[in-house]
């Protein structure tokens, strides 16, 4: 079942690195946002998917270690993946696409609604490459209205 990386799989190289980011994010309506940093190294796994570890601040205070996959699904042209943190037990299950000009991958995963109340909702996490060493994450859930929240925004850089 040997298979060859598609154009979609050398288009995740991008993220290959060292990363160091910083975010902001809004823990609750109505209150200031909180700001984190931390680092990410991020390798290949076989040329098919990118394998990102985080080390860094939970908004809000504590220490995280995070891990994301992100690969390209050829029979169902979707990129697919998965993101964990060290702060909750959910496990993050991408399905998502690339903009026709290549700059902004779209991942949507459901997880548990920010209510806390046991219900789900719909995330959606939006990368942006502004150039070769700097990308953009914005995080948004869906509200019960349909409209999307953004919650958090990372900056990526690379390191030197």
């Amino acid at each position: 079942m040997m298979a060859e990386p598609q154009q979609e799989h050398r288009w995740l190289e991008r993220f290959l690195g060292e990363w160091t980011y910083e975010a902001e994010a809004v823990m609750a309506p109505g209150q200031p946002p909180v700001k984190s940093s931390g680092t990410e190294s991020v390798r290949s796994l076989g040329g098919f998917w990118v394998v990102g570890e985080g080390q860094g601040e939970c908004p809000g205070g504590g220490p995280a270690t995070t891990l994301l996959t992100v690969g390209f699904d050829p029979r169902t042209k979707r990129f697919v993946g998965t993101w964990t943190g060290s702060m909750m037990a959910h496990l993050w299950v991408y399905d998502g696409w690339l903009d026709a000009e290549g700059k902004v991958l779209t991942l949507e995963a459901e997880g548990p609604a920010f209510s806390g109340d046991g219900k789900m909702a719909t995330y959606r996490d939006v990368t942006e490459f502004m150039d070769a060493d700097h990308r953009v994450l914005t995080s948004q859930v869906r509200g019960e209205d349909g409209a999307w929240s953004r919650f958090m925004t990372a900056h990526y850089r690379r390191r030197a």
